[in-house]
């Protein structure tokens, strides 16, 4: 019996150190990843791609981390590359897109197939992904609207740029859009002896002159309304005055009249 429970002894002995040796090497090869990112794992038969950690065997396995946090992509359209409207009025724009490699296996792994893990979030290579794409829905979605309302409808332009531009970017979502800068491109910076230059030249010159002449008309207006309302309220100060001097009459000819009632009186 003493050598059974030895041998039984010594082997859950075994059992445990075992147990604590597999733990302490799960533990050392279990890599964990940061949020923000993806861990795909290369095996022999397969590719794998988690979002939170998982064990990788030295040589059998081969680790790589990509980063599919939000990125930001700015397009930005100024003097004769200014964005052209309906109106052929040129507006200086500032564009932000933000994009991000979508969390799905399939498409983290279309990522990195596609461009390589390193270069999956690298600001130069998303410019040069995406830089004609969104330029493209952006001079398209300008083209479609007027000046004004690009200026005062600025929600509906970003709508309709991600509407046109769409969510799914081959492996890559668009998660947003901003508007940083939008104003008219300066008449300085303006080519005359281009086509759609010189009616935007021709446009913004005849919509300055009827906001010219309204504007004077209203300063016109504005002076002869209170040239008016001058004169009225003289005309009002010398009727109450001449009322005044006729109330001021009347009384001293009744008091006159009592006066002179009172004296022949006392005279008869």
């Amino acid at each position: 019996m003493d050598a059974i429970t030895v041998g039984i002894g010594v082997l859950v002995a075994v059992v445990l150190l075992f147990a604590v040796a597999v733990v302490f090497a799960v533990s050392r090869l279990f890599r964990k990843v940061e949020q923000g990112k993806a861990l795909i794992v290369s095996k022999m038969r397969k590719v794998d791609v988690t979002f939170t950690g998982q064990v990788v065997l030295p040589v059998l396995h081969k680790a790589e981390i990509m980063d599919i946090s939000v990125k930001t992509i700015e397009i930005s359209r100024t003097g004769r590359d200014g964005l052209i409207c309906r109106d052929n009025i040129r507006a200086d724009i500032r564009i932000s897109f933000f994009v991000r490699v979508n969390k799905t296996v399939e498409d983290v792994i279309k990522v990195a197939q596609a461009i390589g893990t390193t270069r999956a979030s690298d600001q130069a290579t998303l410019q040069e992904l995406f830089n004609a794409k969104f330029s493209e829905a952006l001079k398209s979605v300008g083209k479609q609207m007027d000046f004004t309302d690009l200026y005062t409808k600025r929600e509906e332009l970003r709508f309709r740029i991600i509407e046109l531009i769409g969510i799914d970017l081959n492996g890559y979502s668009l998660e947003d859009a901003a508007i940083d800068y939008l104003e008219q491109t300066p008449l300085t910076q303006l080519d005359a002896g281009n086509i759609l230059d010189a009616q935007g030249i021709r446009k913004i010159t005849e919509l300055t002159a009827a906001e010219n002449v309204r504007t004077n008309e209203l300063r016109q207006h504005e002076q002869k309304e209170i040239t008016r309302q001058n004169v009225d309220a003289r005309e009002a100060i010398l009727e109450l005055e001449r009322r005044q001097a006729d109330a001021e009459i009347k009384q001293k000819r009744e008091i006159e009249t009592v006066r002179a009632r009172e004296e022949a009186e006392t005279a008869k």
